[in-house]
């Protein structure tokens, strides 16, 4: 045992004279910041994303800003990669007639406004902008949307696995790591694997927590392919909401409806069965979003029952507003289901 005011030097981390961190023990941060400038403007930069389809061309410019904090934390061979960044890429676009002369040449920017560590396993929020309203710039705006979009999220998602594998403090990993202990009977697995499970439980609590899950289940008057189609065709949307729509009808297409109020992702579908897909409302805070699952059951030649599930609904809007649950809930019965049922003649 130590003397009084003395250390025992067993459980004191010394610096070693050569500067050496063996296995990581010390904490090692790296400062990311820059070098995400660097990645994220080589993965956006001056890329083409239309060349003529429909006469328009599409292409973005050098990105414009990549502003607040990166860095990886790496101890013992474990990586803590912790980033919050916004950025802003200019983009430009052209419009020809068949002839190929130029109707008009527009600018705009695409802004995402928050890229976290937290949300690492969601898409951000992609906001697109253009310097002319009109028809023509109109087009040339949802153009981008429907490609460039698409096209941000997928290098957005390169930058986040960077980050997860080390970021430019990856070098730092290679060493020699410990021979792996045996699992511990008492435990059920190695310690690690304890403290990753604790984690985990951790995690997803604290994901849990201000979010709410919604379910409903709706009996309609037609045949289960009936609806299925009507929920995926967007000039039928148009119809009973009497508002703007776009669905893509394929795995991972996107959506936009009540006039782009409501976005999202397909992420499964099967005709007449289900549709799963990730919803987003425009008054939700930055990178939530939801997933909605629908399922159809015909128990009956000409009767459906439409069962949903939409969890991780948010409490509280980005204004402060706890009414999200609510008026979620009151919207898919009174703008969606019995719109449906009124206009298509669904009613039982």
């Amino acid at each position: 045992m130590a003397k009084y005011g003395e250390g025992d030097k067993r459980w004191i981390v010394e610096e070693r004279p050569d500067g050496a961190n063996v296995h990581n023990w010390h904490w090692a941060e790296t400062d990311c910041l820059e070098w995400s400038r660097n990645l994220l403007s080589s993965l956006l930069s001056n890329h083409t994303l239309l060349s003529g389809d429909g006469n328009l061309f599409i292409t973005t410019k050098k990105l414009e800003k990549v502003d607040g904090e990166a860095y990886v934390n790496i101890r013992k061979g474990k990586i803590i990669p912790g980033y919050e960044i916004s950025l802003s890429l200019p983009w430009e676009g052209e419009a020809k007639d068949v002839d190929g002369k130029t109707l008009l040449r527009v600018e705009g920017t695409v802004e995402v406004p928050y890229i976290a560590d937290e949300n690492a396993d969601e898409d951000p929020e992609v906001r697109v902008t253009v310097n002319d309203e009109g028809p023509i710039g109109k087009r040339l705006k949802e153009a981008f949307v429907e490609k460039g979009k698409k096209f941000v999220l997928e290098q957005v998602r390169v930058y986040v696995e960077a980050m997860a594998k080390g970021g430019p403090a990856k070098e730092e990993l290679e060493v020699k790591k410990p021979a792996a202990k045996k699992p511990d009977p008492a435990t059920g697995g190695t310690p690690a694997a304890v403290v990753k499970k604790e984690e985990e439980k951790k995690k997803e609590k604290k994901k849990r927590e201000g979010f709410k899950s919604i379910s409903l289940s709706e009996k309609f008057s037609c045949r289960a392919k009936d609806m299925f189609e009507i929920l995926m065709d967007e000039n039928r949307w148009k119809g009973f909401t009497q508002s703007n729509a776009r669905i893509s009808k394929e795995v991972g297409g996107e959506f936009s409806i009540f006039d782009g109020a409501v976005t999202g992702t397909n992420v499964e579908l099967q005709e007449g069965k289900l549709i799963v897909q990730k919803w987003r409302f425009g008054n939700w805070p930055d990178g939530i979003q939801s997933t909605v699952r629908l399922t159809f059951e015909e128990p009956e030649p000409g009767v459906t029952i439409v069962k949903l599930t939409q969890t991780d609904v948010p409490e509280e809007d980005r204004y402060g507003n706890a009414t999200v649950v609510d008026n979620t809930e009151r919207g898919w019965r009174d703008l969606i289901f019995h719109k449906i049922r009124a206009v298509f003649g669904f009613g039982i």
